[in-house]
């Protein structure tokens, strides 16, 4: 017969032969399951969440700073599609609403608000150049003032009307001619040039439509007036 002492030792050498083989087989257990984890991971097809575009105001490609207006604009087409004028997220002048026509449009702007306060279209080819110069000198300052052409913008225009123009801040009024294409972003008492403006000429060697040039676009942010 074993003696006491003989008993607790095979008794702990069987429980830690038992001890080491539960964590032998535990151990191989996690190891399995995880390459079986990386496996699985791996055949499967790679789900890609899709995340939705930042959306900025009238569709700018980036964000205007605290203390602008955004705004986008585009000329006319032609003499088929009338120009679009979007700011802050409100289409302000376009077909769709039907508020623009043949000639020069144009949107004058609270420049303290953001608010819209008239829209207007003047016929610059069989119309009267009189009532587009008595708009303009009716402007008050700090108005923001937006213009596009459509179809022809040019043929009435007088030497009077492209000095008012002028003095919004545009540098090439005095050069838009027949069936031109312009977009123009200036403001009464202005005391510099805008930098809001872009002009192209109607060129039979580089027109886009016959007859008349490309679409302009342009976009931009319009600082707040403060005083």
């Amino acid at each position: 017969m074993l003696r006491a002492g003989g008993v607790l030792k095979l008794v702990a050498l069987v429980f830690a032969f038992l001890l080491a083989a539960f964590l032998a087989f535990e151990l191989m257990e996690i190891n399995m399951d995880f390459k079986l984890s990386n496996v699985i991971s791996r055949s499967l097809p790679q789900i890609e969440v899709p995340t939705k575009p930042v959306k900025h105001k009238c569709g700018l490609s980036k964000a205007c700073p605290v203390g602008h207006f955004s705004f986008k604009m585009t000329s006319g087409a032609a003499s088929v599609v009338g120009p679009r004028m979007c700011l802050d997220d409100k289409l302000i002048m376009s077909g769709v609403k039907n508020n623009v026509g043949r000639g020069i449009n144009i949107a004058l702007i609270d420049g303290r608000t953001g608010g819209v306060i008239k829209t207007d279209f003047f016929d610059m080819w069989a119309g009267d150049v009189a009532p587009f110069i008595k708009f303009l000198n009716e402007i008050q300052d700090g108005t923001v003032v937006m213009m596009a052409s459509f179809d022809d913008p040019a043929t009435k225009l007088n030497d009077e009307a492209r000095k008012l123009i002028s003095d919004l801040g545009s540098t090439s009024i005095s050069n838009v001619g027949f069936r031109d294409n312009w977009i123009f972003v200036g403001g009464k008492g202005i005391k510099t040039k805008s930098p809001f403006e872009q002009h192209i000429k109607n060129s039979a060697d580089t027109n886009k439509f016959e007859g008349w040039p490309e679409v302009l676009e342009m976009e931009g942010c319009i600082p707040q007036r403060q005083d």
